[in-house]
């Protein structure tokens, strides 16, 4: 067997526990497509990432991603979290503060920042548009959202490589008390070939400025922990519409509280309307894997 460095994180997590645990396997050139979705499967993390060497000019490291199930085009925080691996592990150096991944979504660039010995990890999403806008009642969303009371903004079905359904709910307290109904977000999520359902609602204090929960019912049926990629089509949907939370175009979301973690994402529109997802990342083990 081959020796490789190993490491599992916890992404979008101000302290150990708190966001979305992420497995690493670095020097990861040699192993093909099966053997990193056995790998990925075996570790049952959301994702388990792999890293190469880099082969494209202007590029820091080449990436794979794998869900237990298949693998993954993109992902945010995946994405977030491999940049802290080859950093951590001496894999690439930032060039002017930043990284760029070459996976199958193309050549991102991920941005890191250094504030008071805390590091911040943002990637630059792929441009999210939308795909549709829609009332409460329209008849494939209605089932899903019954009974909710609702935000000001309409809700909308966003694509940002990955497709969600982003739906305002009045408040903090209304958004938290969700009890979704699987059965039917699953079914609205494989008919329009979604994700699911991306809820959320504006929120004051206590360091955030939005509060989101994600509904996953395509394929597997559970509530997300942390949604890089999710909260990034939402920011695009919030910039559309002009209706930005925080300032300077940039907020601070909270997800993850319901299903026992507690991320804070944080968010931000350039000046050419690209959305940057990121946050801190917490390195929980170190090792090697045998495979």
């Amino acid at each position: 067997m081959t020796t490789r460095r190993f490491l599992q994180l916890d992404v979008f997590a101000p302290r150990p526990g708190t966001g979305n645990p992420l497995a690493v396997v670095l020097d990861a050139d040699g192993l093909d497509d099966a053997a990193m979705q056995a790998i990925a499967r075996w570790t049952r993390l959301p994702e388990t990432t792999f890293i190469f060497a880099p082969t494209k000019p202007g590029t820091s490291y080449g990436i794979r991603m794998f869900a237990p199930q298949k693998e993954v085009p993109f992902a945010g925080h995946p994405s977030v979290g491999s940049a802290h691996a080859v950093l951590e592990s001496s894999v690439a150096a930032a060039i002017d503060g930043q990284l760029v991944q070459d996976g199958i979504a193309g050549q991102l660039p991920l941005q890191i920042s250094e504030h008071d010995g805390i590091r911040t990890i943002a990637i630059r999403t792929p441009r999210a548009s939308v795909a549709e806008i829609v009332t409460a009642s329209d008849p494939r969303l209605q089932p899903a959202i019954v009974g909710w009371p609702l935000g000001s903004l309409p809700p909308a079905l966003m694509d940002g490589g990955r497709r969600w359904w982003v739906v305002e709910v009045a408040d903090e307290a209304a958004l938290r008390a969700l009890n979704p109904d699987w059965d039917a977000i699953a079914t609205l999520a494989e008919s329009t070939g979604a994700m699911g359902v991306f809820a959320y609602a504006r929120a004051a204090g206590d360091g955030y400025q939005l509060v989101v929960r994600a509904f996953v019912g395509n394929g597997r049926r559970f509530e997300d922990a942390a949604s890089g990629a999710a909260n990034a089509v939402l920011a695009a949907w919030l910039d559309e519409r002009d209706a930005l939370p925080g300032s300077n175009k940039r907020y601070t979301a909270s997800q993850g509280r319901e299903v026992g973690h507690d991320a804070l994402l944080e968010l931000r529109i350039d000046a050419h309307g690209d959305v940057w997802s990121g946050g801190q990342v917490q390195t929980v083990i170190r090792g090697t894997i045998d495979w």
